[in-house]
């Protein structure tokens, strides 16, 4: 009986809490709204990154093969000795030494040589008498040949005779040259001007004939051997400037001398030979040495190329890419492929557009479709020319 009493009254409290909930859900989506309708477009709005622009310019480029070899010497004299069985006395240059050519190097011990041109020189002298004895005898003989005085037989050997004593003077005075040149040879002399690059000779050897005492980088000169393929091969040609780096940080100006006529059949690549300037102060390249390791470039002109600033380029995944701005100040990620670098320019080899606007600065924390907002670039900076740059060689120290 009294369930039945309160069921209505259950049921008014149910509607009276229904419409208030209905009340105040529509209040709050009511103000949701309004709220949601006035900050949407301040998020919006709100750029990502303070950016400069830039846009890719046309320049001259140079065109530049790249390749590596070795330094080596132009060509390198072998110095023997040429006395045999002779004590050396003195040597005079040591290895880095600069020689002039007929610049004594060496010294034998030249004293049982000396002994020997003695024993010749008299010999010479001997043979000299015995032979204007045989002379005179040869001339009386012609003098009486028509007498009877001798016979047929007699003149003959007196003429003989004057023959023989003749031909044992020159043989004596053969074996005097022969010993007058062991003289001259215990004299170590530089073939060429040059610098000593390695030395064995020491003191108080006793040496057979041809024992290498002295190495020689003739000249003083050097030369880079580049090694390139064989495609490339062809467009090289003699009197082409190179820019040679060692491995030590210096750096020359080369021209091409010769293009090898071979391609080793293993590798592909032929050898191309440049010959390097020599600094008169060292006799050699300066900051050279034969044996380094090299790289060079070698150029071959120039062409039109749109580039790039450096600092525009993102490098994303192994990728290269720009972000173009568009007209609502949104920007969108372009991928390039890039090509030669020169200074701070990078070539574009496709990809880009010549007339479009490049984020310069800030490029790096860009995604695509982001908000920029775009401030002046700075006047030092900003449409800077471009120029090829131009390898120069490092002023004499």
């Amino acid at each position: 009986m009294n369930r039945f009493k309160l069921k209505p009254v259950a049921i008014v409290l149910i509607a009276v809490c229904a419409i208030g909930a209905v009340a105040i859900a529509m209040f709050y989506s009511k103000s949701g709204t309004t709220n949601k309708s006035t900050a949407m477009p301040a998020a919006t709005a709100r750029p990502a990154l303070t950016v400069t622009t830039t846009q890719a310019q046309t320049s001259a480029l140079p065109i530049q093969l790249t390749a590596n070899g070795n330094i080596a010497a132009w060509q390198e004299a072998s110095i023997g000795a040429e006395s045999n069985g002779l004590r050396l006395a003195e040597v005079q240059v040591n290895v880095g030494d600069v020689v002039q050519r007929g610049q004594l190097l060496a010294r034998f011990a030249d004293d049982s040589v000396q002994a020997d041109v003695a024993q010749d020189r008299a010999a010479v002298n001997e043979a000299t008498a015995s032979a204007l004895e045989a002379t005179a005898n040869a001339d009386r003989v012609r003098t009486l040949a028509g007498t009877g005085t001798f016979s047929g037989q007699q003149i003959n050997q007196y003429l003989t005779a004057e023959q023989t004593a003749k031909a044992r003077v020159e043989s004596a005075k053969a074996g005097l040259a022969a010993q007058a040149l062991r003289l001259k040879n215990t004299q170590v002399l530089a073939p060429d001007s040059g610098i000593i690059s390695a030395r064995s000779a020491t003191v108080g050897a006793v040496l057979a004939s041809g024992t290498e005492l002295f190495r020689l980088i003739r000249q003083g000169r050097l030369e880079w051997r580049a090694e390139v393929t064989s495609t490339e091969l062809g467009r090289l040609l003699p009197g082409t400037v190179v820019s040679v780096t060692a491995a030590s940080g210096a750096r020359l100006l080369g021209r091409v001398r010769m293009v090898a006529p071979t391609v080793d059949p293993q590798t592909r690549s032929g050898l191309v030979y440049v010959d390097l300037p020599t600094d008169p102060k060292t006799g050699s390249p300066s900051g050279f040495k034969a044996g380094m390791f090299g790289r060079g470039e070698f150029e071959l002109g120039s062409s039109n190329a749109l580039t790039v600033p450096q600092q525009s380029v993102v490098v994303r995944d192994g990728f290269s890419y720009v972000f173009r701005l568009n007209a609502d100040q949104h920007v969108s990620q372009i991928k390039l492929q890039m090509g030669r670098r020169v200074g701070d320019r990078v070539e574009v080899l496709s990809g880009l557009n010549a007339d479009a606007v490049l984020v310069a600065s800030g490029a790096g924390f860009l995604n695509d479709g982001d908000l920029v907002k775009v401030v002046p670039a700075p006047a030092s900076t900003a449409n800077a020319p471009v120029a090829p740059v131009k390898p120069s060689a490092p002023a004499s120290k």
